[in-house]
């Protein structure tokens, strides 16, 4: 189950990169982002009402649903997007795949995890085998006062997503499974986006075309209800700071894809970082050796 749930976070979060750009157009990217996460709450809603499996939330877990769906629908998005303006998306996936080292810390912090060694080195590795991907995009990239602002926000998401994390596995400990919380989170980080927009006078607008409505129906639903509901499974089940490995993967499979539709080039630089990402990827998931005790060792 971990496994499957591993591959199809990856897979879905790595082919996402395609509907994004698709939703590049005449309607603002808040927006985008509200009508995604707004549509997945009531699809999650519906599903969970049909099925009777809504979870009843109290006043504490409604809380922590509006801080995830802060951190998790809504402030690291915002920060994502407005990043790539100034900075590269090579440095921005490079920055998000901080991920797994600042979940196994936080982790550490909150819920007095012990921090394995084989998980930071994974993902130190995946870290160095990411930037050697995105080399030739990196060392293009002239550093300037917009470039700290990017990484600062880039950070701030990073950040945000690791938050949303946590608070996922503190559900999932009292009883609270993703596909209940999911939906509040959704529902409450596109009702704060609305605000956003509605504050800033961003008008609501649509494109009734086949290109802005496929790419939102694939976020919507694989990027969204399906791709949330896995990796934040993961998360309960296989700890934050493993599941977190998946900021690192996604990158390499939209290269791949990349290749395939867009004609990227693999070069020797990218093909030593694909390794280094691998290698991480082994590192992270292998099970530490059991300590055994002196005692049983004299015995």
């Amino acid at each position: 189950m971990n496994i499957s749930l591993y591959l199809l976070t990856v897979l879905i979060w790595g082919t996402t990169w395609i509907a994004l750009k698709l939703q590049l157009g005449e309607v603002a990217i808040p927006v985008s982002i509200v009508y995604r996460f707004g549509l997945a709450a009531l699809i999650l809603f519906a599903m969970l009402l049909v099925s009777g499996k809504l979870q009843k939330v109290n006043r504490r877990g409604q809380l922590i649903c509006l801080a995830q769906g802060v951190c998790l629908f809504c402030v690291n998005f915002m920060c994502f997007y407005t990043a790539s303006r100034w900075i590269p998306s090579g440095l921005v996936a490079v920055v998000f795949s901080t991920a797994t080292l600042w979940n196994a810390l936080n982790a550490r912090v909150f819920f007095k995890q012990r921090i394995a060694r084989n998980v930071l080195a994974g993902g130190a590795l995946g870290l160095i085998g990411l930037a050697c991907l995105f080399w030739p995009e990196l060392s293009g990239h002239s550093a300037s006062h917009e470039t700290l602002i990017g990484l600062g926000l880039a950070l701030l998401g990073t950040l945000c997503f690791s938050a949303g994390n946590m608070l996922s596995s503190l559900q999932q400990k009292a009883g609270l499974r993703p596909l209940t919380t999911n939906a509040y989170g959704m529902l409450y980080g596109a009702a704060m986006l609305s605000v956003y927009c509605l504050i800033s006078g961003t008008p609501f607008g649509f494109e009734w075309n086949t290109r802005y409505i496929g790419s939102l129906l694939y976020l919507v639903i694989p990027g969204s209800v399906i791709g949330f509901t896995a990796y934040l499974t993961l998360v309960g089940r296989m700890g934050p700071e493993r599941a977190a490995y998946c900021t690192v993967l996604f990158p390499v499979v939209a290269l791949n894809v990349s290749a395939y539709a867009e004609g990227y080039q693999w070069t020797v630089p990218a093909l030593m970082g694909l390794v280094l990402v691998m290698v991480g990827n082994v590192l992270v998931f292998r099970k530490p050796k059991a300590v055994v005790p002196v005692t049983a060792k004299l015995a």
